[in-house]
């Protein structure tokens, strides 16, 4: 059964891309996912260039070294969500992201240890079936310091990055 809003899955999907190693990428979708807890998919991509803007070309170098009066200047901007919580995460989750860049060179580097470099392709009936690896990723991620990463989040992180295919089988991306 598709999803009640299939408009913002239909736009989701035209935001799906391939099997990358671009670090930003990774970041830009990491705090893609934690603005979008609780939201539509419309409202963040409607805000996607305001985000770029407010949060340093999302580079988590610059954001992770945000101050107070930064995050004031964040919380007062009309063209993001401004919910204190997502944005402290999103400080948080780029401290934690270079913590993990220095572990293992790259964020690439860990995120793809998890599958050794391959796509997994499932064809998922439900949107009850949660694949065991955004589990294991969620629970690594949250001993790393990373929030706002719970399954279902990691789960859209992993099909946004390209190391997951699980579209549903109704969904056009299939």
């Amino acid at each position: 059964m598709p999803p009640k809003n299939s408009k913002s899955k239909v736009k989701k999907k035209e935001k799906v891309i391939k099997p990358t190693e671009k670090e930003t990428v990774e970041i830009n979708e990491n705090s893609e996912e934690t603005m979008q807890a609780g939201l539509s998919w419309i409202i963040i991509l409607e805000k996607e260039e305001n985000y770029r803007k407010a949060f340093d070309k999302l580079n988590p170098a610059a954001i992770a070294k945000y101050t107070p009066q930064k995050i004031e200047k964040l919380m007062q901007n009309p063209g993001i969500i401004r919910n204190r919580r997502k944005i402290l995460s999103i400080i948080n989750n780029a401290k934690a992201f270079l913590k993990v860049q220095k572990e293992f060179g790259t964020f690439d580097k860990y995120i793809w240890s998890f599958t050794d470099r391959k796509v997994i392709d499932h064809h998922l009936s439900s949107e009850d079936e949660m694949p065991e690896l955004s589990e294991n990723i969620s629970k690594d991620l949250k001993k790393r310091g990373f929030q706002f990463v719970g399954p279902i989040i990691i789960y859209s992180y992993l099909q946004a990055i390209g190391i997951i295919n699980d579209h549903y089988d109704y969904c056009d991306y299939r």
